[in-house]
């Protein structure tokens, strides 16, 4: 069973104009929801862990989380206010997002919700700016330094400057967790933010250094790679009829996770042990997985059936 720990929040995409404003499209996201509800639908188990509002908003993130049969029994319900991200997709469907979430109930999740982890919970997945802002982050990284060495940590920071401008902080926030993480997925515009004057190889071979067993570095139209200690793999991004790349990184986590999950290899000793032919297998079907959400408007993941 996978633990998805993080915030969930409402994408807001601008719909038009109307006569007195503008039109908008709320839908339900978040990076580690949309981990989440990806891992359900590729049909693996799957809990989240964070604040969820008693708001409208998060009555609806509450509602599609159990529609999609993930686990709530670590969700902890506040009385703030649901994070809204604003999305807007440039010409290539690139987006940007405004987040309006101070105090958001996404944020406040504490301790409390550690004390009963559900047993089967033996892979945690983490990112996001969860683990920049607080109280949130302290909560997070309380659970990754009791559990690291007890169940698999995968990790993706994904970036948001626009939430936490600080460059230095979430650098740290990444090699703090470099330390404690099996495997550790990053997007090469993420890692030429935080290090800018450092080669995506040499980064790899540097967190696998420090304890990373598998490190993925995912280059939009330009594929991924993947990294042991011994063996590396690249694949092609699959050609598809953009509309955004909303949710394109949080579907590929899921179906890397996901491809390794069914083939009992979510084990530090195995990942490390992958040989470069599987490397490429595992990027291929997690590009393929993003190339399906690519084709939709906003976080609308892939179901198992349809790769």
């Amino acid at each position: 069973m996978f633990l998805v720990c993080g915030e969930a929040l409402m994408d807001v995409f601008p719909a038009g104009t109307t006569p007195a404003g503008v039109a908008l499209d709320a839908r339900v996201g978040g990076s580690p929801f949309n981990v989440a509800v990806g891992l359900a639908r590729l049909g693996q188990p799957v809990g989240f862990i964070g604040g969820i509002s008693t708001d409208t908003f998060g009555q609806r993130l509450l509602h599609a989380l159990r529609e999609e049969g993930v686990d709530l029994a670590t969700v902890q319900r506040q009385a703030a206010p649901t994070t809204l991200s604003v999305v807007a997709a440039d010409a290539e469907g690139v987006p940007t997002y405004a987040f309006h979430g101070e105090h958001g109930a996404d944020r406040l999740l504490d301790p409390r919700a550690l004390e009963t982890l559900p047993a089967a919970a033996q892979v945690l997945q983490l990112g996001s700016f969860a683990l920049v802002v607080e109280p949130i982050a302290t909560t997070l990284r309380l659970l990754v330094e009791r559990e690291h060495q007890r169940r698999l940590v995968a990790y993706d920071p994904n970036v948001r400057l626009n939430v936490e401008p600080s460059v230095p902080r979430w650098r740290a926030a990444v090699e703090w967790m470099a330390q404690r993480t099996h495997l550790l997925k990053i997007s090469s515009e993420d890692a030429a933010l935080l290090y800018p004057d450092e080669q995506l190889q040499a980064l790899a071979r540097r967190w696998l250094a420090q304890g990373v067993r598998l490190v993925v570095i995912t280059c939009g139209s330009l594929g991924a790679a993947a990294f042991t200690a011994r063996e590396g793999a690249r694949t092609e991004a699959v050609p598809v009829q953009l509309v955004d790349t909303v949710g394109a990184g949080d579907t590929f986590q899921a179906a890397l996770l996901t491809w390794l999950a069914e083939r009992d290899l979510l084990k530090p000793q195995a990942m490390q042990a992958l040989p470069a032919a599987q490397l490429k297998e595992m990027l291929a079907f997690a590009a393929k997985a993003a190339a399906i959400t690519c084709s939709r408007r906003g976080a609308d993941l892939p179901r198992r059936s349809e790769l």
